[in-house]
């Protein structure tokens, strides 16, 4: 996160946050076969580590534009002011960019969450036999048939949804419309 902030500082890079639009064009099929056939050819073995880069390269699709945009929409004048005052460009972005960026970062590290934890194509090419996601072991398990621990783990997310929906607008106030 702090090569975006360096970088979105610097205006003459053009738009390259285009660059990870690719992926979020890209089928995952397509995106899981190339990342099996990259771990293969650099002999990587398929587990964990494996899972985890897919999981990341997916959602550098996601969060990079939104990050980056939201750097660039910040007054630059703000870090001026604090270089001004004598901080140096570490404590600039601890103490002033941070701070800013913190609802984006929650809201682009929920939606990577969901993403991630929905994923299913690129976990079933990048896991291996070492490894198992929620999502691989479900499918598993509906192959022999519906069995009671789907269904209470199906009841379960259902009812852990519910009640952050609920907490979620509990906290949002009452929108007036005169």
């Amino acid at each position: 996160m702090f090569l975006l902030y360096l970088l979105s500082r610097v205006r003459t890079l053009g738009n390259w946050p285009t660059l990870f639009y690719g992926n979020l064009i890209i089928p995952e099929t397509v995106l899981g076969v190339g990342l099996l056939s990259y771990f293969t050819l650099a002999n990587i073995p398929l587990g964990l580590p494996t899972i985890i880069i897919a999981h990341t390269v997916l959602g550098l699709g996601f969060s990079t534009p939104i990050l980056f945009i939201r750097f660039s929409e910040i007054d630059h004048r703000i870090f001026e002011a604090s270089r001004v005052l004598g901080a140096s460009s570490s404590q600039t972005f601890f103490k002033v960019a941070l701070p800013l960026m913190r609802p984006t970062l929650f809201a682009a590290g929920l939606m990577i969450f969901i993403i991630s934890f929905d994923d299913f194509v690129l976990s079933y090419f990048c896991s291996g036999t070492s490894s198992q996601t929620l999502s691989l072991f479900l499918v598993a398990s509906i192959r022999f048939g519906i069995s009671p621990v789907v269904n209470a783990f199906a009841s379960i997310l259902l009812i852990l949804i519910v009640l952050l929906a609920a907490l979620f607008f509990s906290f949002k106030k009452e929108a007036r419309l005169f």
